[in-house]
């Protein structure tokens, strides 16, 4: 072999051309790794999907299946990648190339402190990366390094960098031929350090003069020298090759899309860039440059929760898919690794796994756990992937030993022609599903140990597993179905509600009764200094003969005061003056079903589907939440407007009312075919899935035009229908009555989780085939109709609020500077607006505008869960406004921990808060905002001693306040035992000199808030570091974070 010269590529040069390949065939390109790896995969002749040939690639480059989803097949050029379903078509005329890449990356994920693959324990972490991907990654990098896919401008600093990893590069091959560092000076005169770097920088070298090239080649030399006597191995040496590529080029490991915004409004830019990273997530660029080509008339959409989304087209159905699968991939990495997004990108084998009851390739551990979570009953079992092997499956069964259950496994194998084979079963089988069958009833031989199958555990919704990757700078990773929904039920049993006076409540007609309750519409009447306002509501009144069922009322209105969502009826509050009533926004249409029977067949189909769609979404919120109506009707959907005029409808979910678990046997049967059939037979079943089956129900009952015939039979005949486990006719959409059955399936694990729901109700209204019965003349228009409105509002700068949109709900607080109102705003004027808190500025001089301007982009450049989100601004007549999220309800340790965490992103951020303070913290403890400016008003006691004096504001003067904070948590704002308070008792009468003056005396001579009773000695040590008299003494938040976790785990355990 000719030694390595100057000009000489390190990858060899392949047999075929990228830019031709043999007629009728399909090639897929691997990265080179080694001399013995194989670098193309040819196919012939037939028809392949992107999933299939990415298996054999990976079975080629060693990839396990564990790491199989981090790889996907692009195009040479890579401006295009392929959904895992995707068919290639290989003719005899024709010849295509692809790239085997990895397509996901995560920020740090070539370590444990920032990404990591979940496990049962912390200390148990992995790596999510093995060492096949590791060396695939390194040769994917290094070839787009070198190749000069990785745009450079190649100034002092990344010249320096990039001859860094040529040196990193070359210690690596001489380790991998087994150099020793005496060997390598002399390998180094035969190799060029030229072949380790980007063309573009080889001829900026060449370029050069004589004696510069040889001082690059003197400096390469010493370098080699000096690294070559270290002792790390080939794997350390790419991980800090890939390391030092990151920091060179962070950016590379998004993808980018052109698309357009429909419907933009005149002069503005339709253009947009959509960005795609793994720890930034999706993010829009208005303004960007899209391609000059025909659209391809495709329209997704992106967004963070189920109804809050936005249009974007895309060119071609092809890259509308390329980006629709990217999101789908991280989802399922990040997120559910059972889940897709729609059926056009979803991969095969999800979708077998998910007909079979499969799990993916989850590890041993997980399977057993999810046993033990199931109850370890005899013959349950686990089937998943192998972690292995691609063409192996894994049984994990239980089985009882007079020591307790024990777990065994059995291997089932699929051979080259797809048949599948399971130790104690004599016959192949041509499925996975038929194997199954055959097994129940089977004993099957484990180790030596007779088993029998009787029961699977399927995957659930957002499972942790192996599969998912944690980022620890990203949103927590959301928890397992079965442990949240216990927390959350405690945390959200607690009672609290917004306590109303009787006299400002007005009482008007009657409008009906419920089991439990008479219905009145009534008006409620808030006083506001000099104004009054007036909105109407529905007025629940819980029947006084009903005393037993008053705790569970009360229950039902402390979880709905504690949500909000845009599709669940708002709470106003509880008036507790003799009966209880609840006080809950007017809805103005009422009933669902009154409706539809009143309209009957002049409902079109799609109306329908939207409002299905909209009760999916306010049922999707509650699931998150770990929430259980468990009363679902189309009684309790209230329509806030009907949707004429092109405009869609819009439903409102209704309270629970009182819980199920205190209705007698006979109240429940009455509720047949609503109430889920396992709770019906043992009240202590009622769960996530019992909302699946009601909402089944009540998609049926939509489509029947409200009626429910089964309703109105005897109560033994609708027993007999649950018993005989018997289905509602079904509806003549076939896709929607498939939906339907999934949802009321009789074993509950089976039923698909609201985020599936959402999917499936989306690809029926997307359809092509949307029911053209349904779509009258009148009907199209009013469709049309609904997208013109939609893009005019898209059009509309969302932060920029008009001031006779507001409407006003209740008086949340008042501050130095105003006053801050619960208000909705409505730009259609039917009470469907979004919830705002609305903060009005008053005396607004030209200081105090521009302080508050201030204050607004400090708001705006803030994100975090535990800071009041940032809507928009609103200049009115009078004072400005801004507009803020509304909040729910939360814990008071999650105050001391939210109040930490964020203070810790304003120091980071070099922002100081002069107002912390407990009433600036919302209902849900997130700071609610930083105060407009430095000068001295308000309540003086939050103030460190710098501040009082110096007006001197800094990081250190947050950590006083916050030991303010503290104490007034652990007081429970007690006015009593108020900062002010105690330090007018310290002042006793004392008016000799100003109160302003006689509190810096007090802090001056070391005199502090004194203990509030019953607070724990660890949070009093906290509270004195805080105040302590010299600033640098105080501690950072970075180094409170330890502590108050230390002490929030402690008051858990």
């Amino acid at each position: 072999m000719a030694p390595l010269g100057e000009d000489t590529p390190l990858i060899e040069q392949r047999s075929y051309s990228l830019s031709s390949s043999e007629a009728g065939s399909l090639q897929v390109l691997l990265c080179p790794r080694s001399p013995g790896s194989p670098q193309v995969l040819t196919f012939f002749f037939g028809e392949y999907s992107a999933e299939e040939l990415c298996v054999q690639a990976a079975k080629a480059c060693g990839i396990l299946p564990v790491c199989h989803a981090l790889f996907a097949l692009t195009t040479e050029d890579l401006s295009c990648w392929f959904p895992p379903n995707h068919i290639f078509t290989v003719e005899d005329a024709t010849s295509q190339i692809l790239l085997y890449r990895i397509r996901f990356f995560f920020p740090n994920w070539l370590g444990l402190e920032k990404c990591y693959r979940f496990g049962l324990q912390k200390d148990r972490a992995n790596a999510i990366l093995d060492f096949p991907v590791l060396e695939y990654l390194f040769a994917q990098s290094r070839n787009d390094f070198i190749s000069g896919r990785m745009n450079l401008t190649l100034n002092l600093k990344e010249q320096g960098e990039c001859l860094s990893l040529a040196v990193l590069d070359l210690t690596r091959m001489d380790k991998e031929q087994g150099l020793r560092p005496g060997q390598t000076l002399r390998a180094f005169s035969s190799l060029s350090y030229k072949a380790c770097i980007p063309a573009s920088f080889r001829r900026l070298i060449q370029s050069l003069s004589f004696m510069t090239r040889k001082r690059y080649r003197q400096m390469v030399r010493r370098a080699l020298q000096r690294v070559a006597s270290c002792q790390a191995d080939v794997h350390f040496i790419m991980l800090k090759y890939l390391m030092d590529l990151e920091r060179l080029k962070p950016t590379r490991a998004s993808e980018t899309f052109e698309g357009q915004a429909p419907g933009a409004a005149a002069g503005q830019d339709p253009n947009c860039l959509i960005h795609v990273a793994g720890d930034s997530g999706i993010s829009l660029d208005p303004g960007g440059q899209a391609g000059e080509g025909d659209r391809g008339g495709v329209i997704r959409y992106i967004g963070g929760e189920p109804g809050e989304n936005r249009e974007v087209e895309f060119p071609t159905l092809r890259e509308a898919l390329s980006f629709v699968s990217l999101v789908d991939g991280y989802y399922r990495l990040t997120t559910d690794a059972h889940h897709y997004f729609c059926k056009e990108v979803a991969p095969p084998q999800l979708l077998e796994n998910i007909e079979n009851q499969c799990h993916g390739p989850i590890t041993s551990e997980f399977a057993v756990n999810k046993l033990k979570m199931e109850g370890s009953a005899p013959g349950s079992y686990v089937l998943r992937q192998s972690p292995q092997d691609f063409n192996n499956f894994l049984l994990t069964v239980c089985i009882q030993t007079p020591l307790g259950p024990d777990y065994k496994g059995c291997l089932i194998h699929r051979d080259l022609s797809g048949n599948f084979f399971l130790s104690g079963l004599s016959q192949p089988h041509s499925s996975l599903r038929q194997l199954l069958v055959s097994s129940w009833g089977c004993e099957l031989l484990a180790d030596g140990t007779a088993l029998s199958l009787s029961s699977c555990c399927p995957p659930r919704p957002k499972e942790k597993s192996n599969l998912i990757i944690v980022r620890r700078d990203c949103s927590q990773l959301p928890p397992s179905p079965a442990q949240a929904w216990p927390q959350s039920q405690r945390q959200l049993s607690q009672m609290m509600f917004h306590k109303i006076p009787a006299d400002s409540l007005e009482w008007h007609e009657n409008l009906g009764h419920g089991t439990f309750t008479k219905i009145y519409r009534g008006s409620r009447l808030d006083k506001v200094e000099r104004e009054t306002h007036k909105v109407e509501v529905l007025l629940k009144v819980m029947d006084g003969t009903h005393q037993n069922c008053i705790e569970s009322f009360l229950e039902a209105a402390s979880i709905m005061s504690q949500v909000s969502h845009q599709h669940l009826v708002l709470l106003h509050g509880v008036c507790m003056a003799g009966d209880s009533i609840m006080v809950q926004e007017f809805v103005r249409w009422g009933a669902l079903d009154t409706h539809l029977r009143k309209c009957g067949p002049l409902v079109p189909a799609s109306w329908k589907l939207q409002v299905a769609k909209q009760l999916s979404y306010a049922l999707n919120y509650l699931e998150d939440k770990g929430i259980i109506h468990g009363n679902i009707s189309s009684k309790k959907v209230l329509l806030a407007r009907k949707g004429a005029g092109g405009s869609p409808p819009f439903i409102k979910l209704s309270d629970p009312g009182v819980s199920p678990t205190v209705l007698t046997k006979e109240m429940l049967t009455d509720r047949i075919p609503w109430v889920a059939p396992e709770y019906l037979w043992d009240t202590k079943l009622l769960s996530l899935e019992s909302d699946k089956w009601s909402f089944g129900a009540t998609l049926w009952e939509i489509f029947s035009g409200g009626t429910m015939p089964i309703s109105t039979l005897e109560p033994a005949k609708k027993l007999q229908f649950y018993k005989e486990k018997q289905q509602l006719p079904a509806l003549k959409w076939t896709e929607l009555a498939t939906l339907i059955g999934q949802c009321m399936e009789y074993t509950p694990h089976l039923r698909p989780s609201f985020r599936a729901i959402i999917r499936d109700l989306n690809s029926l209204i997307t359809s092509d085939y949307e029911l053209l019965s349904d779509l009258s003349p009148s009907a199209m228009a009013a469709r049309d109709g609904l997208w013109s409105s939609t893009h005019q509002m898209a059009g509309q700068d969302p932060t920029l609020f008009e001031e006779r949109h507001l409407k006003y709900i209740s008086l949340l607080g008042k501050g130095n500077f105003g006053s801050v109102e619960l208000c909705r705003y409505d730009p259609l004027g039917d009470n469907t607006g979004a919830l705002v808190a609305v903060k009005q500025l008053q005396n607004s001089g030209p200081q105090q505008l521009r302080d508050f301007q201030r204050e607004v982009q400090i708001l705006k450049a803030l994100h975090s869960d535990f800071i009041v989100k940032y809507r928009g601004v609103c200049y009115g007549p009078g004072e400005p406004r801004w507009e803020r999220g509304a909040q729910d309800e939360g814990a008071v340790m999650g105050v001391r921990i939210g109040v930490r965490r964020d203070l810790w992103l304003v120091s980071l951020s070099s922002f100081k808060n002069q107002a912390i303070g407990a009433q600036n913290l919302g209902k849900d403890y997130r700071i609610s905002e930083v105060s407009r400016s430095s000068r001295f008003i308000g309540d003086k006691t939050q103030y460190a001693p710098e501040s009082l004096s110096d007006n001197i504001f800094s990081r250190e003067s947050d950590v006083w306040s916050f030991g303010v904070v503290l104490y007034e948590l652990y007081t429970y704002s007690d006015k009593t035992h108020s900062p002010s308070e105690e330090f007018f008792r310290m002042m006793a009468c004392d008016h000799s000199m100003p109160i302003l003056c006689h509190l810096l005396e007090l802090l001056t001579e070391g005199r502090r808030l004194p203990a509030p009773p019953g607070c724990p000695e660890e949070v009093q040590e906290i509270m004195r570091s805080c105040w302590a008299s010299n600033p640098k003494d105080r501690p950072s938040f970075c180094a409170l974070s330890p502590r108050l976790d230390a002490l929030w785990a402690g008051r858990r355990g």
